[in-house]
């Protein structure tokens, strides 16, 4: 059984829920950030450890800011990847779930990164960008080295998505209680986000389901209120969108730039597809059942 599992486990016995925290790796630098992994131990069931991302989609103003100190003060992945390990060295341990963007895991490449997480002592990886079925043969290797792959669902994701996803999910599945960035206040009744757990709950009473953050506020409010939406943000970012059920008018804009792994070219491809839209000029736009504006 799993470091995981075992954590759930305990707390059952204890007839209580679980906490897992989350703070950013490296904030404000690597032994300061290590005493304070430390200290939240003592309280916690779980640590979530967040790489610094200088563009952290899912995160909110606080998290932003702690990411953009320790990659100011020199944080690099490596440097993640010590303070697990000391950590998982110390008296204070708890299970570890790193979090973090597909980008920083494709720079080692998928099975060296996995192979230095299963080295450190890493217990499971939450990576944000890399949705469900997109990230099927990535969990599979994780697997492999006996960690856990954690998949994400939404109050948007559908019936039928969410079977898979809890079907092919490992440890436990984390439910992103409400459309908002981490830390954003509460705009959904905890009764409400608490019938939305029993009901994911439900379909598979044999696997574990947390509570955990939003996702990009600005995001979601644009898209429901029918804007034609273009990401100038990391690749993949379209993908996680759609995956979670929402229209993104693929049917007007070329969202193949999100594909592109060149960060360079995906910026001068949205830039493209932003003049390919401009010249088809206002009336145009006018002419479009339920489209309000673009963005």
């Amino acid at each position: 059984m799993s470091l995981i599992n075992l954590a759930f486990k305990k707390v059952k016995t204890e007839k209580r829920p679980a906490l897992l925290t989350y703070t950013v790796a490296g904030d404000n630098t690597k032994k300061k950030s290590l005493e304070i992994l430390k200290s939240i131990a003592k309280y916690a069931d779980i640590c979530e450890i967040g790489f610094p991302h200088n563009t952290p989609i899912a995160d909110g103003g606080q998290i932003q800011s702690s990411a953009y100190r320790a990659l100011k003060n020199g944080i690099k992945i490596k440097d993640v990847f010590s303070i697990v390990k000391d950590f998982k060295k110390s008296k204070q341990s708890k299970p570890v779930i790193l979090m973090g963007y597909y980008n920083m895991i494709y720079q080692y490449g998928d099975n060296n990164f996995i192979n230095i997480c299963k080295k450190v002592g890493v217990d499971g990886l939450i990576v944000v960008d890399l949705p469900y079925p997109e990230n099927k043969e990535f969990a599979k290797k994780c697997k492999k080295k006996d960690i856990s792959f954690i998949q994400l669902v939404s109050p948007t994701t559908s019936l039928d998505r969410m079977k898979k996803i809890i079907r092919d999910s490992h440890d436990m599945v984390y439910y992103i209680s409400m459309l908002s960035t981490t830390g954003g206040k509460l705009k959904v009744s905890p009764k409400k986000i608490l019938e939305r757990y029993s009901k994911i709950k439900n379909l598979n009473k044999s696997k574990i389901v947390v509570i955990g953050f939003g996702i990009t506020e600005k995001t979601i409010k644009a898209v429901a209120m029918r804007q034609i939406p273009i990401f100038n943000t990391v690749r993949h970012h379209v993908s996680l969108l759609r995956s979670m059920g929402l229209d993104l008018f693929d049917d007007i804009v070329d969202h193949s730039y999100d594909e592109l792994e060149d960060p360079e070219k995906r910026i001068q491809a949205v830039a493209d597809q932003v003049e390919q839209l401009y010249r088809r000029g206002h009336e145009y736009f006018r002419n479009l059942p339920n489209i309000k504006t673009m963005f």
